[in-house]
């Protein structure tokens, strides 16, 4: 594993740490390569039964590295955003597609495409001092990573046009009262909340986490009738697990399950 990406598995959660703090953990090639096929690794090992993504130092991620970019636009590069086909794209469906819960713990400053990676994951946990910026128009681009389609459906249409287009800034407070995070813990503390929701996921009903995840995205963009498709044949599945077995022998038991994530 490339050291721009930091690894670390602990009873079933695995914590994917962006590791270029000097850059504030801006997505050059290397991180954007290696944190996709991280992704990929936990979705595909059945120990790992949740995620937490995090970025080292004071930042959670500003986004492309600028001056790797700017050097491909000097060096007249026919095709100097070829990155989000390559490796944003990719990435953003890594993280949709994980199979199992995946937490974002952001802590300072989660810019562009970084904010936008921290809106794909399932929950977010936010620091006092995280600060949230759509910052493409800044720099005269349109949006990427995802943006498009996962920070509408965070914080509705009408106020995600206005932060993609006023690029203003939003800290934590205000993103946890537009519903753009889910908790906001003391400074310095996200990644620790996140890795305690993690753990506790960890030991809950994998594959049934893995099944809301997929009728939530049906959902997401289709009709009430594809949905309740969606459903049906998801709850089949579900029903057919041993964890769903568990959990009802447990309830007529008066027992805690214990869930295999099977």
């Amino acid at each position: 594993m490339s050291d721009v990406l930091l690894t670390q598995d602990n009873d079933g959660v695995r914590s994917l740490t962006m590791n270029r703090p000097e850059s504030f953990n801006a997505l050059n090639v290397e991180l954007k390569v290696a944190l996709t096929a991280a992704l990929r690794e936990a979705a595909a090992d059945d120990s790992i039964r949740a995620v937490v993504l995090a970025g080292a130092g004071r930042s959670f991620c500003a986004g492309q590295d600028l001056k790797e970019h700017i050097a491909l636009l000097e060096a007249d590069d026919p095709s100097p955003l070829r990155t989000v086909e390559e490796h944003y794209n990719p990435l953003i469906r890594a993280v949709a597609t994980m199979p199992k819960p995946i937490i974002a713990a952001v802590g300072g400053s989660a810019a562009g495409a970084g904010a936008s990676l921290a809106f794909a994951c399932d929950l977010r946990i936010a620091s006092a001092d995280a600060k949230f910026l759509m910052a493409f128009a800044n720099v005269g681009l349109s949006t990427d990573t995802g943006a498009s389609w996962t920070l509408p459906r965070l914080i509705g249409y009408g106020r995600a046009m206005e932060l993609l287009l006023l690029a203003e800034p939003v800290g934590a407070d205000e993103a946890l009262r537009i519903g753009m995070v889910n908790r906001v813990v003391e400074a310095g503390q996200a990644t620790e909340a996140a890795g305690e929701l993690a753990a506790r996921m960890a030991t809950g009903p994998t594959s049934a986490y893995a099944r809301i995840k997929e009728t939530m995205r049906a959902a997401a963009a289709e009709g009430l009738d594809e949905a309740l498709d969606v459903e049906a044949g998801a709850q089949i599945e579900a029903g057919r697990t041993a964890d769903h077995r568990e959990a009802v022998s447990a309830f007529v038991a008066k027992r805690n399950p214990d869930f295999t994530g099977h």
